[in-house]
């Protein structure tokens, strides 16, 4: 009998599961976005906390002025915003892409270019027209001298954000993030100078604010510029070559994309806006106390912008390679990542809320006392919106990346000002809740507009954004 010789089959390896592959490249790409942006809100978390501190009436004053400058700017990053899906949209088609890409970045910079003339022009007005919506005369003319410096800061940081648009659609965000850390530290270190007169500088208050923040601005973009022409993996795009060739059908691409997600952006930022306003008319403490509040709560946004902006670019890249279930998972996995925390953040506006507030106040100065209990009663709103304000905004930025912008347009539309803004007006002038009722109707927007996005979202093959799955 001869021996028989068995040879042992190794077991095949086990794949990965495609979930948590694509829970792995979601953080990988939204931690350097998040900190992105958590940093460039820590620019203005800077210039109110510093204003705090020039005295509560230039607390006021500089949020009349801060809001009615982020109502120009939100909707300006909304039409950059155009730059990332389209440029994630054609590598998932070519992954190769140099000609392309160029052409998209210079037409990024042609749209920015457009856009704030028109901005600057309004915002040198801000005096009369914050006068025009009834606010306190004073508050206005200071409010109006720091938009005089802050406005300049528009165009480069537009520039900035479509170079920091290319690095994200590229899945590279590390640099952007280097840049903005940077420029945050700069900004901290001019105002003190600049608002305080430290080191020299003439002590300019509000004004010195907005230089600022103009001068941090240009840092941006002169640091980004730096990196796509010197850095090899970028260089090669030579994203200012031939600036002044157009590219008109890309052009009219990119304002086709981009005017619905300006438009529902600025729709959302300017009911904050006009939130802001009306406390005005409540009172100055009632101002300052929703500056600190509303600024907190920009912070905890950051992370769920982050977080969809790379859902974005990964949901952009999956439909241009026409992938369905990775569409699918990109886009799940961004809205659960963004709810999660969200969910963390509302507990520590609940528990914490003194610990929160305490950076923005001098409790010796005068009236700040009542300021600090009106900021804890709106954080306890703030907190209540904080799900659907993750929600709503990641339930945006997914529908983008499969270029999808003009219904999600309409149903900020009407969550915001169709229901949000009347019912907050109602509750903040017709009953004796004031502020709280103003917060109320922020809240009760947020939650329609989320329900309407993830809707939408989960409908998005019968609707026909994306082929059905096999």
């Amino acid at each position: 009998m001869s021996d028989v010789v068995t040879t042992e089959i190794a077991p095949p390896a086990r794949k990965r599961n495609p979930w948590l592959t694509e829970a792995g490249a979601m953080l990988a790409l939204s931690w350097p976005i998040v900190l992105t942006n958590v940093a460039q809100t820590a620019m203005t978390t800077t210039d109110v906390a510093m204003m705090g501190h020039l005295s509560p009436q230039a607390l006021a004053a500089g949020a009349l002025g801060a809001n009615l400058y982020l109502g120009v700017l939100i909707f300006g990053i909304g039409v950059m915003g155009a730059v990332p899906p389209l440029l994630a949209i054609e590598l998932g088609r070519n992954r190769h892409a140099v000609r392309e890409i160029r052409r998209t970045v210079r037409q990024g910079f042609w749209a920015a270019l457009t856009l704030v003339g028109p901005m600057w022009l309004f915002l040198w007005q801000a005096e009369a027209v914050l006068l025009a919506m009834g606010q306190d005369a004073a508050l206005s003319r200071a409010a109006g001298s720091y938009v005089a410096t802050l406005q300049w800061g528009l165009l480069p940081f537009f520039l900035y954000l479509v170079l920091r648009g290319f690095l994200a659609a590229l899945q590279r965000p590390f640099w952007a993030m280097v840049v903005m850390l940077v420029a945050v530290a700069f900004n901290a270190l001019a105002n003190w100078c600049l608002m305080f007169g430290r080191l020299g500088f003439p002590a300019l208050g509000l004004p010195g604010s907005g230089l600022a923040t103009s001068l941090s601005s240009l840092l941006m973009l002169l640091g980004l510029a730096i990196v796509v022409t010197r850095d090899r993996r970028f260089r090669r795009y030579r994203l200012f070559g031939r600036f002044w060739i157009p590219d008109w059908p890309r052009y009219r691409g990119l304002w086709r994309l981009g005017l619905p997600i300006g438009a529902t952006a600025a729709f959302e930022v300017l009911i904050f806006s006009g939130a802001a306003f009306m406390m005005g008319l409540i009172g100055p403490s009632s101002l300052a106390a929703h500056a600190i509040a509303i600024q907190i709560a920009s912070l905890t946004f950051m992370v769920p912008l982050g977080i969809g902006q790379a859902g974005t670019v990964r949901v952009g890249r999956a439909f241009g390679a026409g992938d369905p279930d990775g569409v699918t998972r990109a886009g799940t996995t961004a809205i659960v990542l963004a709810i999660g925390f969200m969910a963390l953040m509302a507990l520590m506006m609940l528990f914490a809320p003194h610990w929160l507030i305490a950076p923005f106040l001098d409790r010796a100065q005068p009236g700040a006392t009542a300021v600090a209990e009106l900021a804890i009663a709106f954080l306890l709103w703030a907190a209540i919106f904080q799900i659907a304000d993750g929600a709503q905004v990641v339930g945006s930025c997914v529908l983008r990346g499969l270029g999808d912008t003009r219904v999600p347009m309409l149903y900020a539309l009407l969550g915001y000002w169709g229901i949000g803004l009347p019912l907050a007006a109602a509750l903040g002038f017709a009953t004796p809740l004031a502020g709280i009722g103003i917060w109320i109707g922020l809240a009760a927007s947020l939650a329609i507009v989320a329900i309407l996005m993830l809707w939408r979202w989960q409908r998005r093959e019968r609707l026909g954004l994306v082929p059905r799955q096999r």
